[in-house]
């Protein structure tokens, strides 16, 4: 695909970009764009500049869709996903073992690197997050040969997350038998077998589960934290020093003898964890009390970094949304006695972006202005959404011949290589003349070339005469999407709809955390069928 991003290299609005960002611009807005033409020109900057990005959008499934478009356009090692859910009080209450594995590792890359895109949707941007010192300290690095301390080893493990368990059966555990110490990280596929003699690793492998069997000899492994809440003996006491203060303040406002009773019990049931090192069930509350400052994922970004914004009036309609969902969730708890007052469980927007530490591009539909922000450079695109053909092969055909008289690049993707054979025969024999080209050729005007490659989907720049059309919008068929960073093979899966009761949160594979509200019957082809019907922010549902 990188005949694509070095064609977007050739436009001049590119190059307006690119030039901003180096004459230290701090906010520039490009219009116009729409669909996956957003992330080919982010991918493209980022080629050129080979500055890390962090690319915000409005919520969970518009982030999966932007990774989805730019591990196509990129090295998949370079793109992380920063997935959280818009539902706060699931998001805060439920655990999603697939969604907390993508986090650490993101946390783990940017924490040792400084290149990469980062997608995250708004609600990622709001966590509060530990100090990027405070992770970096627990990146865990075992070589072959190496001697260890073996009590502080597992004392270490202990800190970064992990359970210490008879036998390793799931991520987060670790166990130790004579000179053998296994852990899985989440961020791995298989667990890892260290084996000592004496002090000294004596072998580094990865193991299956199901048979014990070695997969993998090693000879040097990175783990990372098993839990995104890392706490040192110094923020235990400062949560408890403040919480007891907090505590003392919001005894004092309330009225009620049997409200301050039920908050007196709560929070003092929570301190005594506290002060023996023990994490709260609901310690997230608590995480803008344990360091001197609060961080977020910006903290992370270093100090060259770009972000871009896809859709600023939609970030700020779904942080506001979230804010007031906060609070709603907020004031629930304090009605039951569980929180205090006057904590921030969360980071403000306006806050975050108003430091303006690194230069921001916006990316939106129209050209208007935005509250909160002034670019100083504006550049607006003419850009079409690639029409669905429908396999109404006429229309193509005279949509290409106008494109070829108007000197267009004209691209086609097919998702493998077999795709790519058929969808070239295909347009063979409706006299489309097309070539295939390979990785390191470039994209000709007036011609009509085939790619390996997939997007969300297609487009049309009439000033820049750039035509590309995915096997969706040629035959409506949906590619189905590579699952290359599920890394948890055995997270619970429901096996009947039984086992749901109405109200229950679910975690779907690509959608996230959503409500289960029931069976419901729909009409699909004149066929009747039952759906498991799942609601998520707002009106969304599947």
């Amino acid at each position: 695909m990188n005949a694509l991003t070095s064609l977007f290299l050739k436009q001049e609005d590119v190059h307006s970009v690119i030039a901003g960002v180096e004459e230290g611009l701090k906010e520039q807005l490009i219009a116009g764009l729409s669909g996956s033409s957003r992330t080919v020109l982010a991918a493209s900057i980022y080629e050129q500049m080979k500055r890390p990005i962090m690319l915000v959008t409005h919520n969970l499934l518009q982030a999966q869709k932007l990774y989805d478009d730019i591990v196509n356009l990129l090295s998949e090692k370079e793109v992380f996903l920063f997935p959280a859910n818009e539902l706060i009080a699931a998001e805060m209450s439920i655990a999603s073992p697939e969604l907390k594995a993508q986090r650490i590792e993101a946390l783990n890359y940017w924490s040792k690197h400084k290149k990469g895109i980062l997608i995250v949707p708004i609600a990622g941007l709001k966590k509060i997050v530990p100090p990027k010192s405070i992770w970096e300290k627990y990146q865990l690095s075992l070589k072959l040969g190496e001697d260890i301390n073996i009590d502080q080893t597992l004392n270490t493990f202990v800190k970064m997350g992990y359970v210490r368990a008879e036998m390793v059966t799931t991520p987060g555990e670790f166990s130790v038998r004579g000179g053998i110490i296994d852990i899985y990280p989440l961020t791995e596929a298989n667990p890892l077998r260290i084996e000592l003699f004496d002090t000294e690793i004596d072998s580094i492998r990865s193991f299956s589960l199901e048979d014990q069997r070695s997969k993998e000899k090693v000879s040097e492994i990175q783990i990372g934290p098993a839990t995104e809440v890392l706490l040192e003996a110094e923020n235990y006491s400062q949560i408890v020093e403040k919480l007891e203060a907090g505590l003392g303040k919001s005894l004092r406002k309330l009225k009620d003898d049997k409200a301050k009773m039920q908050l007196s019990q709560n929070i003092s049931f929570e301190l005594e964890q506290l002060k023996n090192g023990q994490k709260p069930d609901q310690v997230f509350k608590y995480l803008s009390l344990a360091y001197d400052s609060a961080s977020s994922l910006l903290d992370y970004l270093p100090r060259n970094g770009l972000v871009f914004i896809d859709e600023i009036s939609r970030v700020q309609e779904m942080n506001d949304s979230l804010v007031k969902e906060e609070a709603e969730w907020y004031t629930s708890l304090l009605g039951t006695g569980q929180i205090v007052h006057d904590l921030h469980i969360s980071h403000d927007l306006t806050v975050l972006l108003h430091k303006k530490e690194w230069p921001i591009v916006y990316m939106s539909l129209f050209l208007r202005h935005v509250a909160n922000t002034s670019p100083q450079n504006i550049i607006n695109i003419s850009c079409k959404q690639m029409q669905n053909f429908h396999g109404q092969m006429h229309l193509l055909k005279a949509e290409v011949d106008r494109w070829k008289k108007s000197n267009y690049s004209i691209l086609f993707l097919g998702p493998d290589e077999e795709r790519v054979k058929k969808l070239e025969r295909v347009l063979e024999d409706y006299e489309i003349n097309a070539s295939v080209i390979k990785s390191g050729q470039q994209l000709l005007p007036g011609k009509v070339q085939i790619m390996h490659g997939n997007l969300q989907t297609g487009f049309e720049l009439s000033i820049q005469k750039i035509a590309v059309i995915t096997e969706e919008e040629l035959f409506n068929k949906r590619v189905k999407k590579s699952t290359n960073r599920q890394k948890l093979s055995n997270a619970e899966r429901i096996k009947s709809y039984s086992e749901l009761k109405i109200g229950d949160y679910v975690v779907h594979v690509n959608h996230g955390i959503g409500k289960y509200l029931g069976i419901e019957t729909l009409v699909i082809n004149g066929i009747h069928k039952d759906y498991l019907h799942i609601r998520y922010q707002g009106t969304d549902k599947l």
